[in-house]
């Protein structure tokens, strides 16, 4: 989109198309190459299809866009930070501040929303050209084919998804009917004229009618090349995210069933290796990065690592909520991922206590507190410049620790679907089969689980959201999830800082607070002759 000044012509966004491969990079170089030549043949398009891989997770190459907020490797952290589930300790470099702050999202002239949109439209654009060019073309049928137009379909889906839940009031707590949605651009060609605000449902009907043609491709489709690549498997948990944001309950559980089946849950080892890699069993969907294309300072693992070697961590270990972490049980191992006694070495902390032993309650003397640091340092591979603060997050781990080495970014993994797969049993009142879906979910994380103690729709609802938060810590969606659950932020128990957070330590709910809507970009308003300011959130 913001089609007047800055047109997404394919030609240009051919400056994405590189393969997953080294072999491709030492033979092909990403330069741009033109719209015919992209899209002559269904190999070609596969290679427009890794180029939109690379830009899930990569510093941006696209004209006009702000390389400091990269596709999902700043999204996702951002989105938990924006949504209270990341917590920051100090103001660190910067980056990030006015997110927490609720200074961004809220502002239309935000590079912040103007990324998110841009990007996103930008895959909406390569996935209409590859799909327009096999409708007008007769290229034979075969798996290949299917493979390529399957993924286009499901990249169409899940952008206007990240879309429509970000710009727009969340079905289950607005009128989808006829509150506005985002512009539906289902055709290629140039120049890109815009198009109006479709409303809620219409945005809806259309990623359901996508995700659907997705599957039906994938089902006869060539095996993905890796999980860079949308399987079928991705397509379902697609089909199952959109579902639960509407409240389709069913469709919800049966499609996260299906995402998750082959993709068994990780155990402790594999939990406690860091999640820096798609090889792990869990994960159906994610980006293998590569080094020479990567973003460095803006990756994913710059956000959230306490060991990446950049301003970001050093001084801005990222934590977990105080009231989230004192509820996991001592039989629950992922309590090891977050250090509730690190001592507070960074004077600069926001919560004032900081630098000194004589200012951290939980430390009496110098040397057991510069003894705690060294273990932490040592142990997690950090450098003397890293500090540490309580309820520090260790979850997240480099192969390389005190490097700036990117690590991969994961999507989708088979946890979530059991998550949304109880949830939606839950709210559909089907209390056995929620409880059965948990007790194969949590017992592979807590060895004394029991969800049987769960008897009722209020409580097994009460400890799902509890399992969200503490499973897809840093993952990317309690800002969505508090939208769907129409839950307000309070920070007062959390350990945050209200100096840092400002106007988010408190907000209130989404269905009486129209700040969880974020702003339309104004260059999208000064360039769509279709939308006027009168169409601002």
């Amino acid at each position: 989109m913001i089609q007047k000044k800055y047109k997404l012509l394919l030609a240009l966004s051919m400056l994405t198309i590189v393969s997953c491969t080294d072999t491709y990079l030492d033979t092909v170089p990403t330069d741009s190459i033109a719209e015919d030549a992209a899209l002559s043949t269904p190999e070609n398009m596969a290679l427009v299809l890794n180029g939109l891989h690379r830009q899930m997770y990569a510093q941006s190459t696209l004209t006009g866009a702000t390389s400091s907020r990269s596709g999902e490797s700043h999204f996702i952290p951002a989105l938990d930070a924006v949504g209270g589930n990341i917590i920051h300790s100090s103001p660190g470099n910067g980056w990030m501040t006015a997110d927490l702050k609720w200074n961004s999202h809220t502002l239309p002239t935000s590079g912040t929303n103007f990324n998110f949109w841009f990007q996103r439209y930008h895959f909406i654009q390569s996935s209409n050209a590859i799909i327009s060019k096999v409708d007008e073309s007769s290229f034979p049928v075969t798996p290949q084919l299917n493979n390529v137009l399957g993924q286009a379909y499901a990249y169409r889906a899940w952008s206007y998804l990240r879309l429509v839940t970000t710009f727009s009031k969340g079905y289950l707590v607005g009128n989808p009917a006829t509150d506005p949605g985002v512009p539906l651009l289902l055709t290629a060609g140039t120049p890109y004229v815009g198009a109006a605000r479709g409303t809620v449902q219409e945005v809806y009907t259309q990623m359901e009618k996508d995700i659907d043609q997705s599957i039906a491709y994938l089902k006869n489709a060539s095996s993905p090349d890796n999980k860079s690549n949308i399987s079928i498997n991705a397509a379902y948990g697609i089909k199952a995210r959109i579902a639960l944001s509407r409240g389709n309950w069913s469709v919800a559980a049966a499609n996260a069933a299906l995402a998750r089946t082959g993709f068994p849950l990780l155990n402790e080892t594999q939990w406690d290796s860091g999640f820096n890699t798609y090889d792990l069993p869990e994960v159906i969907w994610g980006g293998r990065v590569i080094d020479a294309e990567s973003a460095f300072f803006s990756s994913y693992f710059y956000y959230v690592a306490f060991a990446f070697n950049g301003s970001q961590n050093r001084s801005n270990p990222k934590l977990i909520s105080k009231e989230l972490y004192d509820a996991i049980p001592a039989t629950d191992f992922r309590n090891k991922e977050w250090l509730p006694k690190a001592p507070n070495t960074n004077g600069a902390a926001s919560n004032g206590q900081g630098g000194s032993f004589t200012t951290d309650p939980n430390y009496s003397d110098k040397a057991s507190f510069d003894a705690a640091k060294a273990a932490i340092i040592a142990k997690y591979g950090a450098t003397s410049g890293h500090n540490t603060h309580p309820y520090m997050n260790v979850k997240f781990k480099q192969k390389n620790p005190g490097s700036i080495d990117p690590d991969d970014v994961i999507y989708m993994r088979s946890a979530e679907m059991y998550l949304i797969e109880a949830e939606a049993k839950a709210m559909m009142n089907d209390i056995a089969g929620a409880q059965l879906v948990l007790q194969a979910f949590g017992k592979s994380r807590d060895t004394a689980y029991n969800s049987s103690i769960y008897t009722t729709k209020t409580a097994l609802m009460d400890h799902i959201k509890w399992q969200r938060r503490v499973e897809l810590w840093g993952e990317g969606f309690s800002f969505h999830d508090q939208i769907r659950w129409d839950e307000g932020i309070d920070q007062s128990k959390s350990g945050a800082s209200l100096v840092l957070y400002g106007d988010g330590f408190m907000q209130a709910k989404p269905s009486v607070n129209n700040n969880w809507i974020w702003k339309i970009p104004q260059q999208e308003l000064d360039a769509n002759p279709f939308l006027t300011n009168a169409d601002q959130n």
